[in-house]
């Protein structure tokens, strides 16, 4: 699901991108993204740890 171009849409809707992108991003800054599935939901929780 975090691959390049991995999409559950048609080929002509979406590129794939997204999540790949999002996940690059949260780990650049320290943090991890972690995804839950169940039939009918999904569940994503993006962390960003906060320096005080």
């Amino acid at each position: 699901m975090f691959a390049p171009f991995f999409t559950t849409k048609p080929a002509d809707e979406g590129s794939g991108w997204g999540l790949e992108i999002v996940k690059k991003s949260v780990e650049k800054h320290l943090g991890k993204i972690e995804v839950t599935s169940v039939i009918g939901q999904r569940t994503c929780i993006v962390s960003i740890p906060i320096a005080v």
